[in-house]
């Protein structure tokens, strides 16, 4: 059969219209969380949090200890009594836990704030369903999985992280914080792939042919994407963590940075909700490369021959199992997990276009 005659040229002209028309939506779900951000930073709700500050949570945590007191009394040789007072331990759930609230990035905003707010959930929403029917359309074109190449890879990614994201949403969690940075990363990955990565409807070679292109990359795909939301938590509990060093320092923390800072949930949230996400999605990468070994042994009859892409995504698994028994180890929670946690995800990218791009190997047939 000709391979050129199973492409549904139609169905991929609508796969590229509608990838486009997300990229348009989600430009304008960009500007209406930059809106929300801008006009929450002046509300009477994101002056009052900068108000709090580390020195007035450590003065709170003093006089809560205070209250706790645990009074002894001791006797003595000389047949008198000595009162010993015992402090109160004061635990944290984690190394980054001051005791500040989150900002009002995470938990409510002003009202105009919040208005934007909603409408950038809205648009990123519609242009969801756009960047999904665009990747529904590019499979029904070669009537196969969208990712036999980068291409497909990328807008196939970048529907999974949004639709990540929504679901958080939808569960009410308090992520929308997230929105700014994960609409800017989209469009990136969108415009990269279609400027750069853009490959046309065609089928694949025969050793691609296989219901593992459904199991194995799809679990790929959706790992990449949790990982992807985790990294973003982790690298803003970063920044986070460093303007509440500066408040704990002293610092009046004005500025427009400050603004952004104080908006963002603490550095203690930051730090949970990435360490939830990479443990949540750890087992599924897991999954991801025992099925590419079950795979490789059918097309290739090795479970293992150390390709660039088997031993970049081993190197990613090893770095993130490290992270995960760093945040088992006393010494190894905060700043010192996170640039772990980074490491991992920097990894997993190098996997993703480096070893793609740049090495030649068994996986190279796929194409760019």
């Amino acid at each position: 059969m000709n391979l050129a005659s199973a492409v549904n040229e139609n169905f991929a002209n609508y796969s590229n219209y509608l990838i486009r028309s997300a990229m348009f939506v989600y430009a304008l779900a960009f500007l209406a969380h930059l809106a929300e951000w801008v006009f929450g930073s002046r509300s009477r709700i994101a002056v009052q949090s900068a108000a709090l500050t580390a020195g007035q949570a450590a003065a709170q945590e003093a006089a809560d200890a205070g209250k706790a007191k645990v009074t002894v009394q001791v006797a003595t040789r000389g047949g008198g009594t000595t009162t010993l007072e015992r402090p109160a331990v004061v635990t944290r759930a984690s190394s980054s836990d001051r005791g500040i609230p989150d900002g009002p990035g995470a938990a409510g905003t002003s009202e105009r704030g919040d208005l934007y707010g909603r409408i950038a959930v809205s648009f990123t929403t519609l242009a969801w369903l756009l960047h999904v029917a665009g990747v529904v359309f590019r499979a029904a074109s070669v009537q196969r999985a969208p990712w036999g190449n980068m291409y497909e890879f990328s807008i196939t990614f970048g529907s999974v992280a949004v639709g990540a994201y929504l679901l958080l949403l939808a569960l009410k969690k308090n992520v929308r914080w997230i929105g700014l940075f994960l609409t800017t990363s989209v469009l990136l990955d969108l415009g990269l792939a279609l400027s750069v990565l853009y490959t046309s409807s065609e089928q694949l070679v025969p050793a691609l042919h296989s219901y593992w292109l459904w199991i194995h990359v799809s679990c790929a795909i959706i790992s990449g994407a949790v990982f992807y939301l985790a990294a973003v938590g982790t690298l803003l509990y970063l920044f986070r963590d460093h303007y509440e060093v500066a408040l704990a320092a002293g610092s009046s923390g004005n500025g427009r940075w400050a603004d952004v800072m104080r908006r963002l949930p603490s550095a203690a949230s930051l730090d949970k909700f990435a360490y939830r996400m990479n443990a949540l999605v750890f087992p599924l990468w897991t999954f991801t490369i025992i099925a590419g070994a079950i795979w490789a042994q059918a097309a290739w009859g090795h479970y293992w021959e150390w390709d660039p892409k088997e031993t970049w995504s081993f190197i990613t698994w090893v770095v993130y199992a490290g992270y995960l028994h760093a945040r088992a180890t006393a010494g190894w929670k905060g700043r010192k997990a996170a640039y772990l946690a980074l490491i991992a995800f920097t990894c997993f990218l190098w996997n993703y276009y480096g070893v793609n791009i740049f090495v030649t190997g068994k996986h190279s047939y796929a194409g760019v």
